[in-house]
């Protein structure tokens, strides 16, 4: 191995590493409770060699946020790469779900913390979540026009009301305020088969989306 090269993995390791311990103070908390000198301090690294590698630390929460987007898309590619259906819906928002189970502090730093950036201050480097909406947008208007849904049905008005029932459940599972016994999977799956069956019969949409982002 050469120096370059040596020096190269060096340098994604202790980017790995400031991403890691990042990740789990700002999960644990509170993303504006979190300083670069905490995160520091975690690794046993000055604050100056951390600006080294990030900017700021809105730079580091928003290369987590890349990484997260980047694992949800992993998980529905499987969907989007299928036929649209009703049944293919269903899955894609069951498979939301699944992600805050298996990758809960991305879940709960995306979706939950209510201090963290916008990373729409950096749109162009979230393009693949856009196009990725985009393709979901039309998936669900594919199966709109084939009457899985009532004519005139906006497919971000799916999109939206799907997204806030299993995101409803899915925090209420990270913040454990479930009762004792209670099974989150399946309120999450009641919830989305809820969801889906009142659009299905045309419930009237009181909400009106701007668009899907």
């Amino acid at each position: 191995m050469g120096v370059k090269e040596r020096h190269e993995r060096e340098r994604e390791a202790v980017a790995r590493a400031i991403l890691d311990a990042a990740r789990e103070l700002f999960v644990a908390e509170g993303y504006q409770n979190v300083s670069i000198r905490k995160i520091a301090e975690k690794i046993e690294y000055s604050p100056a060699a951390i600006y080294g590698y990030f900017p700021s630390k809105d730079d580091i929460f928003l290369a987590l946020a890349e990484e997260g987007f980047r694992l949800l898309f992993a998980c529905e590619q499987g969907s989007v790469q299928e036929p649209a259906s009703l049944e293919g819906i269903r899955s894609g928002f069951q498979r939301f779900y699944e992600f805050s189970k298996t990758h809960p502090e991305y879940f709960a730093l995306m979706f939950v913390d209510r201090s963290v950036p916008q990373i729409s201050r950096d749109w162009s480097r979230f393009g693949f979540v856009r196009d990725m909406k985009e393709t979901m947008a039309a998936g669900i208007q594919t199966v709109i026009d084939a009457g899985g849904f009532p004519a005139g049905t906006k497919p971000d008005s799916v999109f939206r009301i799907l997204m806030a029932a299993v995101h409803g459940v899915a925090v209420m599972r990270l913040c454990e305020r479930l009762a004792p016994g209670e099974d989150p999977d399946a309120l999450a799956r009641d919830t989305i088969e809820a969801a889906l069956t009142g659009l299905r019969v045309g419930i009237t949409h009181t909400f009106q989306p701007e668009k899907c982002s």
